[in-house]
């Protein structure tokens, strides 16, 4: 793992009042969670970086885990394990073994929000984070964009405006620092039973940013 440390949240992290009091009402009602800014899985020396929304409040706010614990991290991890960018099985519990190869996945926003939704200003505030991780990754090469707010984050923490890179599904963006930037719809559960993301669309995009950076 790369010697520099980024400036990560504490599980306690006190920044957003609105999250900081979400975050002790689970504590309060479901005290054996992990209840707590979520750190990311895999290393800082990995090349690919997959960026999501926030926890889910019985994913990996539950489980302390990135996409684990609920219907998003099938998806995800399926396809990671499936294009060799993770092994083991993926058990949507932090202690199923696997592990991710040359992958890091984190969250634009690090607590779990409110009904899934974060607030402009809690995406900002959090920011900070994801820049410092950026920072981190020596050999980073290309982000993984889940999402339209996971897209303006990464382009945010770059010192990039949104408006110049606009999100859209299956397009790899070649930012002016050389990474690639893949924008794919969110994994979740609402884009897949309704269809607008299927397991065939989200593979492509995740074969499209792998061909791209090898």
């Amino acid at each position: 793992m790369s010697e520099s440390q980024p400036a990560l949240p504490a599980p306690d992290c006190p920044l957003c009042d609105r999250l900081v009091g979400y975050r002790q009402n689970n504590q309060a009602a479901h005290p054996a969670w992990y209840n707590g800014a979520v750190p990311s899985f895999g290393s800082l020396d990995a090349t690919l970086l997959v960026v999501g929304l926030a926890p889910g409040v019985r994913g990996a706010n539950r489980t302390g885990r990135p996409f684990t614990g609920d219907y998003a991290g099938v998806l995800l991890y399926q396809t990671l394990l499936k294009f060799g960018r993770a092994t083991g099985n993926y058990g949507a519990d932090p202690a199923d073994g696997m592990a991710l190869v040359d992958t890091r996945v984190t969250n634009a926003v690090r607590c779990v929000p409110l009904a899934n939704l974060p607030t402009p200003a809690e995406i900002s505030t959090c920011n900070r984070f994801l820049m410092a991780e950026l920072a981190a990754m020596p050999r980073l090469r290309a982000i993984l964009a889940l999402g339209g707010v996971a897209h303006k984050a990464v382009l945010r923490a770059r010192g990039l405006r949104a408006s110049h890179v606009p999100f859209q599904h299956g397009v790899l963006h070649r930012l002016a620092d050389g990474l690639v930037l893949a924008d794919s719809y969110h994994v979740s559960r609402l884009n897949t039973n309704t269809g607008r993301l299927t397991t065939a669309m989200f593979e492509t995009v995740v074969g499209d940013i792998l061909k791209a950076i090898t």
